[in-house]
């Protein structure tokens, strides 16, 4: 069975199920070019935990983790079934990895994983669970987590790592979501791709303390740990794809990034 690729997604505001803009067209194209998996791994900071837990769900339930937003927002559901085997093999790696990860058979999916996966995967027809992100994290250490998980990406398992690569809450423009974007985001962004496009993993964990405006750009940095799962579960011999996202509300990039090649054979029929 051949490796699958790794993705990080930026998920933005929870309005971008009801408003695709750039990203979502990008993600669907995306999505048609990957091969199929057996089932779908979903890092977000909306699920973070003192310890690692694992969603071992049958029918995660589509979860609204938002307030203040149009009604038809909280109409919207994603009914994938879960993956609990899978994600009990997830469990076995953060264990074997010294993390005490534990099942968790109520969590479903946050609007992290279900908001990019309806752009993604519409047909909402790929079993999908996620796994926590631990809460004491840092770019060395969400490397490392991820790191733990590569293995299910040899398994025909996607591993994606869903955040932001720009998360400033502070300055978004929630009134003006086409607002021009912030030199200060694109300097950061520009950052991550140079680094990336160079295969440079150790300078990308060293993102908060080596990027220009990185704290500026995440003044919490939880969105930015995705990021650095995704590459770990990737390992930096592949290359890094970005996929271009736009900036919404003057201040949120919406890039998402591809770690590996897309010729590979559909896993669940090879």
């Amino acid at each position: 069975m051949s490796r699958l690729p790794t993705l990080f997604i930026s998920h933005g505001s929870p309005t971008f199920a009801l408003e695709p803009g750039q990203a979502g067209p990008a993600l669907a194209a995306l999505g048609k070019t990957l091969p199929r998996p057996k089932a779908i791994l979903v890092v977000s900071p909306h699920w973070m935990t003192r310890e690692p837990r694992v969603a071992t769900t049958p029918r995660p339930q589509t979860i609204h983790d938002f307030g203040g937003f149009p009604p038809a927002l909280y109409q919207l559901q994603y009914p994938a079934p879960g993956a609990p085997e899978v994600a009990q093999r997830a469990i076995d790696l953060l264990r074997a990895a010294g993390y005490p990860a534990e099942p968790d058979a109520q969590w479903g999916l946050d609007h992290g994983a279900w908001v990019p996966l309806l752009h993604l995967l519409p047909q909402a027809d790929v079993p999908v669970f996620q796994v926590s992100l631990p809460a004491r994290l840092d770019g060395e250490r969400a490397y490392a987590y991820g790191q733990a998980l590569a293995p299910l990406a040899d398994e025909g398992v996607l591993v994606i790592g869903s955040g932001s690569l720009t998360h400033n809450l502070y300055e978004v423009r929630f009134d003006a979501p086409d607002a021009s974007a912030e030199a200060y985001a694109l300097e950061f962004v520009h950052w991550i791709q140079t680094v990336l496009n160079a295969r440079d993993h150790v300078r990308l964990q060293q993102t908060m303390t080596l990027a220009p405006q990185a704290q500026r750009a995440h003044p919490m940095p939880e969105h930015l740990w995705p990021l650095m799962v995704a590459a770990g579960a990737a390992g930096a011999d592949v290359p890094a794809t970005r996929i271009e996202g736009g900036m919404t509300h003057g201040v949120l990039s919406m890039d998402a990034y591809r770690f590996g090649e897309l010729n590979v054979p559909d896993p669940v029929a090879a």
